[in-house]
């Protein structure tokens, strides 16, 4: 039964302030006094700190609203995942694709090394966007020539991590809505390119920095593509906030970086030939109600989040 929303938000904020402050509190000693001696322990620490504050929402996804995510993934994917570097792409239909995220990457191990590539204004946010900033989570303007540099900056730190990292990145620069889809489709139209029908158009720069940047020391791509049943209201903060419950299809192709092409216009035209063909499957899946050739794993629901949970 469904709870109202105060009577959820209030307790479960005011717990998850508290020991994210703890956490953030953690993390800025740990920066200060043993970042400067060896960031390789820093990094080690931040991973099991860090991880301590995520395994919250993980709870609130696996135990509060009961959230039943579907990983479609062949068997040899799956066995690397939390065991390589990895650039991770994704459609982006609604407002919890990144808890989702989080959710596979604490399935693979690598909760406390998940990264993305952000909007700036998120690493102000008190507890999760400076516990972000801790984890060195890359924070964007907006304006490509800053960018570009903020960017560069980031691969290059990356290149020393100590441990299996996954580095998201949204490519369509938001998330979907059919206001922006029709925009989308407008400018398709215009330029003679194909017109998307459940995905936007990906904004390709970051992208192509990424590649050219780490392909010498990341050896996959994984391209996620992420769908909700139509016959089911789409999941949200607020909607898990409540304990009401969705299902949530997850579709993950390893592609190794090695493959793409290497010039700039051509790793910028693989990026948009994959959400064309990430477009078809949905359309697929929306007028069939099938969604992925690849194999159904079982990820099971950890017991480690309901523990972290009521230890706090």
């Amino acid at each position: 039964m469904a709870i109202p929303a105060v009577l959820a938000i209030v307790p479960i904020g005011v717990l998850f302030i508290l020991s994210g402050l703890i956490v953030n509190l953690m993390q800025v000693v740990s920066f200060i006094l043993l970042r400067p001696i060896s960031k390789k322990l820093y990094r080690n620490i931040n991973k099991v700190v860090a991880e301590l504050l995520w395994l919250e929402p993980i709870w609130l996804i696996d135990w509060w609203a009961g959230i039943k995510v579907e990983l479609y993934v062949d068997s040899d994917t799956f066995q690397l995942m939390g065991k390589e570097h990895a650039l991770v792409i994704c459609n982006h239909r609604s407002d919890i694709d990144w808890l989702v995220g989080w959710l596979i990457a604490q399935r693979s191990g690598c909760l406390g090394s998940a990264l993305a590539i952000m909007k700036k204004e998120v690493k102000f946010l008190p507890v999760i966007g400076w516990s972000m900033w801790f984890s060195e989570y890359f924070f964007l303007e907006r304006r490509w020539t800053k960018d570009e540099i903020t960017l560069k900056s980031g691969f290059q730190q990356l290149e020393d991590f100590p441990m299996p990292f996954w580095l998201a990145l949204f490519v369509e620069g938001t998330r979907f809505t059919q206001a922006k889809l029709m925009v989308a489709q407008e400018f398709a139209a215009s330029r003679g390119l194909p017109i998307p029908r459940n995905v936007l158009l990906p904004r390709t720069k970051g992208f192509v920095s990424s590649v050219s940047q780490m392909r010498s020391f990341v050896p996959a791509i994984y391209d996620c593509t992420v769908a909700v049943p139509n016959n089911q209201p789409p999941p949200t903060l607020l909607r898990i906030f409540r304990g009401q419950s969705s299902v949530v299809k997850l579709q993950i192709r390893r592609h190794s970086m090695q493959e793409l092409p290497e010039t700039a216009d051509g790793i910028g035209q693989w990026c948009k030939d994959v959400f064309v063909t990430k477009d078809a499957l949905l359309e697929k899946y929306f007028a069939k109600g099938t969604f992925s050739d690849q194999k159904l794993q079982n990820i099971g629901r950890p017991m480690k989040s309901l523990i972290v949970r009521f230890h706090n």
